[in-house]
């Protein structure tokens, strides 16, 4: 396949803005209200794999400064890639703990697919257009 694809660059900063928005507003919500967050993983349905990775109170602290700090990254194109990965990585327990016991017709787990197929755009193509640094 020698065909280019040629993406407007316009259209890749507006889709890394409104992606890091849900994961900045997260992050901030974790940090301010930790006891809602550990209520939350408690109540899940799979609370137990949550368990697994240590105390759900520090788990929704820890989580909630590494979503506000990469959503931020993310956001001004700071090392992009590897941003998109770390918001990717963290999201896949939060989905598994807090989404998937809900069923497969709940909307905030579809919310999160459609999240994961986001940054799966950013972390294969590593789009370079309106970031500050992406070197990588």
């Amino acid at each position: 396949m020698d065909k280019q694809i040629q993406i407007n660059g316009l259209s890749v900063l507006l889709l890394r803005i409104t992606m890091s928005g849900i994961f900045i507003v997260a992050g901030v919500s974790h940090l301010l209200n930790p006891e809602g967050v550990t209520q939350r993983i408690q109540n899940a349905p799979y609370s137990s794999f949550a368990s697994m990775f240590g105390d759900p109170h520090v788990l929704g602290i820890i989580s909630g400064y590494v979503l506000l700090i990469f959503g931020i990254t993310f956001l001004l194109g700071v090392f992009t890639r590897w941003s998109a990965v770390i918001l990717f990585l963290t999201l896949i327990p939060i989905t598994i703990t807090i989404q998937m016991g809900n069923g497969i017709l709940h909307g905030p787990l579809w919310k999160n697919i459609a999240l994961f197929g986001g940054l799966l755009f950013f972390i294969l193509n590593n789009p370079k257009p309106y970031s500050l640094y992406n070197n990588i």
